[in-house]
């Protein structure tokens, strides 16, 4: 069986799967299937689960489940894993689930339509999705192996999941090594990617590291406040005052002064956010910044690190900045001191391009924007100083535009004008 089939033509692949279960089950070895699975469906029908089965078995009404997640040390890093891989967006198909060790479901985060398709499935709150509960599922593998575990359509054993795609991963205490609950996201078929497996994995880090810092990755209040024990996260009470996106050596700048590298994929996200006041989903950021091959789970892991790193900075759902941030960039300075006519103090905090080593095209309309608004302006004011600055800039140097109304200004003989004239930026 071609496993590349699984992304490339999930359809094709599932109904391959589709049949070798059915021989499987029938007691027909298929050497597609690997050893290990026919062994967990083996166990599972050992144990009294029908591969025709529709119910799993339930621990728990949803009302007892409530007081268990309060109970639970995994209470205190769901927003953090919510945050990186949820999406309960009206458009959002995949459903993030988290366990507890037995395998009993605590938590379910998605869309309305992710979730009523789990209902049919009863995949709900006080669910027992072990083998002993259900069958096999990733999940229920992730227990068994102690190790992340991606299950496709007929990989399940229970028929009503062959149109399910599920990718899962153990969680365990930092300190002791015990399981705590494993992490999990399902979907259909086609939600299913090569990155899956990676982001979750990914996520049980980042939810192990939690639990490893000194509050046991307790997060007061909202999901933005959750911290990632790393070097350079700044704390929520020290807030951002200002970022810093022109030129090549992006930063923010916190009220205590200290100034804080960003990655360019950071300044990237940060600079699309302070251009759209309404904020971004996922999905959007995911295509400006990665095209056709963007993924939201990517975007939201990246999401997280900045909010770790920034605090109430960034908001989410839509991913947007606060409020008290909006327009505190310098390249949102230079627009506020052209929108009140200050056109040589915009020209003086112009220093250099929008991200200068940025190549995403969603950057670069950005960038040639505000060279568009300043050069604008300063051929609007008229001013032969403030004409020649601005030729003289690297964002001002191809402006031929510029050079015209300074020979206006100046008059056409003028030496100033002339050298502009021939400078070899302009390509004349």
């Amino acid at each position: 069986m071609d496993y590349g089939l699984r992304f490339s033509d999930p359809a094709k692949y599932a109904r391959a799967l589709r049949r070798a279960h059915e021989l499987v089950i029938a007691g027909v070895p298929r050497p597609e299937i690997p050893v290990p699975l026919a062994e967990s469906w083996r166990r599972s029908m050992a144990l009294g689960i029908s591969p025709d089965q529709h119910s799993p078995r339930h621990l728990h009404d949803p009302s007892e489940v409530v007081q268990l997640r309060r109970e639970h040390r995994l209470q205190r890093v769901m927003p953090a894993l919510q945050d990186l891989l949820a999406d309960d967006s009206s458009s959002g198909r995949h459903l993030l689930v988290l366990t507890d060790a037995t395998g009993e479901i605590l938590w379910r985060v998605g869309s309305r339509e992710a979730l009523r398709r789990a209902d049919r499935l009863e995949f709900s709150e006080g669910a027992d999705w072990s083998e002993a509960g259900i069958g096999t599922n990733a999940i229920s593998e992730a227990l068994v192996t102690g190790g992340p575990v991606q299950l496709f359509s007929a990989e399940h054993l229970v028929r009503t999941h062959h149109d399910w795609a599920c990718t899962a991963a153990p969680i365990t205490d930092p300190v002791t090594g015990a399981l705590l609950g494993v992490l999990d996201v399902s979907g259909p078929l086609d939600t299913i990617s090569a990155d899956t497996l990676r982001m979750v994995r990914c996520a049980v880090r980042v939810a192990e590291s939690l639990l490893g810092t000194p509050d046991g990755g307790a997060s007061p209040g909202a999901s933005s406040s959750v911290r990632a024990p790393r070097q350079g996260v700044r704390r929520a009470e020290v807030a951002v005052s200002s970022l810093e996106l022109l030129g090549d050596r992006p930063a923010a700048v916190f009220s205590n002064g200290s100034r804080v590298p960003l990655t360019l994929r950071r300044a990237e996200i940060l600079a699309l956010l302070d251009s759209r006041s309404q904020g971004w989903s996922a999905e959007e950021l995911a295509y400006e910044l990665h095209g056709d091959t963007g993924t939201p789970q990517a975007i939201r892991t990246e999401m997280f690190r900045v909010r770790s790193m920034l605090g109430g900075a960034v908001e989410s759902n839509p991913y947007r900045l606060a409020a008290g941030l909006v327009g505190c960039s310098d390249s949102g300075r230079v627009l506020r001191l052209l929108r009140a006519g200050r056109v040589a103090e915009a020209l003086e905090a112009y220093t250099a391009p929008l991200l200068s080593r940025s190549g995403v095209l969603a950057v670069q309309l950005l960038r040639d924007q505000l060279d568009f608004a300043v050069g604008s302006a300063v051929r609007a004011n008229g001013d032969a100083g403030l004409l020649m600055r601005w030729l003289s800039m690297d964002m001002g140097a191809r402006d031929f535009e510029a050079v015209e109304a300074l020979g206006r200004r100046t008059g056409r003989g003028d030496a100033r004008y002339l050298s502009f004239l021939a400078s070899p930026a302009l390509g004349r």
